[in-house]
């Protein structure tokens, strides 16, 4: 009875959909995929760049930039979120207290990822880079596990933070 009425209030005027990256916690964090939306910002760039002024752009071109703006807005949504659960879900006082630069890190990421998001900027996009790489570290560090960095295996081949797991 109860699930019928809630059913007829919400057809006629729905619930909001919401989604959480768990809420249980599950104990699941990794900065990585944080990292790797960065990296796919950074190529989105690249590519864009590499295309020829837009009022020159025959359709095919046009529909290729539009792809490319779209998947570099998409990653940069997902940088934030990413970030977001990991500072919201992960981070207490004790990770504060160590890494005292923790919420200014987190918030200009935020900043960085939405001027990442309004323009095509590679300069904007290897500060997000630095700034996500920064905050594995210190994700990697609180948690005991030294880092180390490398070249991503693949375009745009930059920097990444890694954790050193024991085999």
């Amino acid at each position: 009875m109860l699930a019928k009425i809630l059913n007829q209030i919400d057809s006629r005027t729905p619930f909001a959909t919401v989604a959480a990256h768990c809420d249980i916690p599950c104990k699941i964090y990794d900065p990585i995929t944080a990292q790797l939306a960065v990296l796919t910002m950074i190529r989105m760039v690249d590519l864009l760049e590499e295309m020829p002024e837009f009022d020159k752009m025959s359709c095919n071109q046009q529909a290729q930039f539009v792809r490319l703006i779209a998947e570099k807005e998409s990653h940069g949504h997902k940088v934030k979120d990413e970030v977001r659960v990991i500072w919201g879900d992960y981070i207490k006082q004790p990770q504060l207290d160590s890494y005292p630069e923790l919420h200014q890190l987190v918030h200009s990421i935020m900043l960085l990822a939405s001027k990442a998001k309004q323009h095509i900027d590679r300069e904007v996009t290897l500060a997000l880079l630095d700034k996500v790489n920064r905050f594995a570290e210190i994700f990697w560090l609180s948690k005991g596990i030294a880092v180390y960095v490398a070249t991503s295996p693949y375009p745009p081949a930059e920097k990444l933070v890694y954790p050193k797991l024991g085999a």
